[in-house]
This record gives structure tokens, sequence and C-alpha cells, in this order.
């Protein structure tokens, strides 16, 4: 069955989309632990990052970087966090977090519940700033 992640790219349910490429997609996380919480996803389905093939890796870190520094200039922080748990979703993903304290990364605090709104205003910011990169 395809997962969460697979239906995103497929356009089979929306998303707040920030950059696609070939191989590569970045959405809002609509869980987030701060506003412009980002997922970075390869389109390829694989479950554990660790079995990624070594040019898929570092493909995806490439991408994740380039969106990173779109948030950290769109958003409001010190640094972007990026972690990689792969336990929600059983599909490769690395989470990128603007970042103002350590705790912004902790994810056993409660997810904020973002309006439409706030969802938009943070992706259009970030797709502004990653297209100037």
């Amino acid at each position: 069955m395809a997962s969460i992640f697979t239906k995103i790219i497929n356009r089979e349910i929306p998303a707040y989309i920030i950059a696609e490429d070939e191989n590569h997609i970045a959405f809002l996380d609509v869980f987030p632990l701060v506003k412009g919480h980002v997922l970075v996803v390869p389109k390829k389905e694989v479950d554990y990052i660790f079995d990624l093939e070594d040019e898929q890796y570092a493909s995806l870190h490439m991408f994740a970087k380039k969106v990173a520094h779109a948030v950290k200039e769109a958003m409001p922080c010190l640094r972007v966090g990026e972690a990689v748990i792969g336990l929600e979703v059983p599909h490769v993903h690395i989470h990128l977090i603007p970042m103002q304290v350590m705790d912004d990364m902790n994810f056993s605090r409660p997810k904020l519940k973002l309006s439409e709104e706030e969802f938009e205003d943070a992706r259009n910011k970030i797709v502004e700033a990653y297209e100037k990169l």
C-alpha cells in the first residue's frame, strides 16, 4: 500500500508543496512542531533512510540543504534543525525545523494547529525564498 507521502507525490491528496525535482519533494508538515516545519522526501518509496543507495542518500541531502536555506531565509529562526526519525510514516523523510531554542525540535511536544492561512503564509514565504536561490 502506498504511503501517505507517495499519495502526496502522486497528487492524490493535497499538500503545501515547497519544492520538487525529478527525485524529491518538499512540503510543509501538517502536524508541525513550529511554523515552517518542512518534510523532504525522496519520490522513490523506501522505508529506512540507510537503505537508500549512496547516490540517492547524497542527493536527498543536497536537495534538503537547498530547502533548508530557503526555510532559514523565510522563517525567523537562529538555525534550521534536521531530524530523521522514520517511525511515523514508512517512507524516508527529513524534518527541517526552524529553531529558536533546542526545544523546538522536541518531538514529544504537542504539535501546532495552524490555520490554512498560516500554512499558506509559511509556504509562500519559503517558496519565494527557494526561488531566489
